[in-house]
């Protein structure tokens, strides 16, 4: 199962060889990382999607803890969050794919951030799910590059969990076809 972490650390230089290298002498892969400044000046958040069981994710959080400076560890898989993913994806586009392509990036509200005559580069914002769509769909038309963030994250305050109303929404139209 993949897990979810986002980790508060004092931004110092070396805190982020620090956790790769636990992790790397754990022999534990990190999925996705993303890193960026928190709410509050002099603190960072790292958001990491790790493979593992609930026991190698809570031994990982316990050697966390043990870094001088992380200040808090949490496992917010199961907890109801705003996940959000941003893909940059550079593709073929010829004046007979252009308009095809341009229909999918409306549909997804993808963003034109780049045209050449050969080329467009769209910039797509959302949850990890949304990547993978327009991806699959713009594969047949030619991707040349894709840069992607990772999945960064934030709990909900609301405490509503959208995944849940959406796989219970999808069995109640189910129910009533």
């Amino acid at each position: 199962m993949k897990h979810t972490l986002s980790v508060l650390v004092e931004d110092e230089a070396g805190v982020l060889s620090r956790i790769s290298g636990l992790f790397a002498r754990r022999g534990f892969n990190i999925e996705s990382l993303a890193v960026g400044p928190a709410e509050k000046p002099g603190i960072s958040r790292l958001t990491m999607i790790v493979p593992g069981d609930n026991r190698t994710i809570e031994q990982l959080t316990k050697q966390l803890y043990k870094l001088i400076n992380v200040l808090k560890v949490q496992d917010i898989t199961n907890i109801p969050c705003v996940e959000r993913e941003l893909i940059l994806i550079k593709i073929s586009a010829s004046s007979l794919t252009r308009s095809s392509i341009l229909e999918i990036a409306h549909i997804f509200r993808a963003k034109v951030v780049d045209m050449a005559h050969e080329y467009l580069i769209l910039e797509v914002t959302g949850d990890p799910g949304k990547m993978v769509a327009i991806e699959q769909l713009l594969n047949q038309y030619g991707i040349v590059e894709i840069a992607r963030t990772g999945k960064i994250s934030l709990t909900r305050a609301s405490n509503v969990d959208t995944e849940f109303l959406r796989n219970t929404l999808q069995k109640t139209t189910v129910i009533y076809k």
